[in-house]
């Protein structure tokens, strides 16, 4: 197991923040005592044994890597010298270059964990410009105790990644809440619906898990079994299914970039 040191995460209260810590802890990456989390106006109940400040600069001072959890708004208003140590952005929008130039060090990654880190299921792409010799296995080793991670070779992608596996969730949900909905209209009592539609989402995550078999391969099998699931298919492909999801990506990564548009100076 690669050795990541003393972690700090700047914004620890946050669910994502706490999401990273408790992975860190539970999966042995890091002990608890190597871990320092920061809170801005209340400290939460200590589940995991880690520490808390509410100083950054003391957060930063004792850890070799800092996390920054902090939402893009935000971010600005913390002050802290990194000192040539590796700092890892999990915000969506704000480039390297930014946090380089804010927090004085050039060992800076970006990574994109999504909600299901909290259950070791996220998918975490990161990305660094000038890894210094160790850094990447250090980047990976922390959220592979959240999932699954990938390292990127462009920038760009994390701002894409935000908008595909880093809505976690929600794409699913609205499948299912879809699905829902007709079934509702069809005369299906909602509870009986909800539950279907939930059940459809999760057997078809945990069957991929197990197959391991490529989404183009699966849907490539039902259409070609040519039964009821294959005229669904079609029928939504012919109704731009494809072309709707697209649409919706790009709107989320149109949108994760503008996230990184500084405000002009007065």
């Amino acid at each position: 197991m690669t050795n990541v040191g003393r972690v700090g995460i700047i914004g620890g209260a946050g669910w994502l923040g706490s999401a990273i810590a408790k992975a860190l802890v539970h999966s042995g990456t890091v002990a608890p005592r190597d871990l320092t989390c920061s809170y801005r106006s209340r400290m939460p109940e200590n589940t995991i044994g880690c520490a808390w400040t509410s100083d950054n600069g003391e957060l930063v001072d004792s850890s070799n890597v800092i996390i920054l959890s902090v939402r893009p708004n935000d971010w600005m208003s913390v002050n802290a010298d990194a000192g040539g140590k590796l700092v890892v952005s999990v915000m969506a929008g704000v480039p390297v270059a930014d946090i380089k130039e804010r927090f004085g060090t050039v060992r800076v990654a970006r990574a994109l964990p999504n909600a299901a880190a909290e259950i070791g299921f996220s998918y975490t792409p990161y990305f660094m410009q000038h890894p210094q010799q160790g850094d990447l296995e250090i980047v990976g080793a922390i959220f592979r105790s959240c999932g699954e991670v990938d390292a990127v070779a462009e920038e760009s992608h994390i701002d894409y990644f935000t908008a595909m596996s880093g809505s976690g969730a929600a794409f699913p949900a609205l499948l299912a809440e879809a699905m829902m909905m007709d079934a509702i209209e069809r005369g299906i009592p909602a509870g009986i619906a909800r539950r279907a539609a939930e059940q459809v989402i999760i057997g078809a995550g945990r069957l991929q898990e197990a197959h391991g078999v490529s989404p183009a391969a699966a849907v490539k099998s039902f259409v070609d079994y040519k039964g009821t699931t294959a005229a669904g298919i079609i029928a939504m492909r012919q109704m731009g299914f494809a072309s709707v999801v697209g649409a919706g990506l790009d709107a989320a990564c149109r949108k994760a970039q503008a996230l990184s548009i500084r405000p002009e100076e007065d």
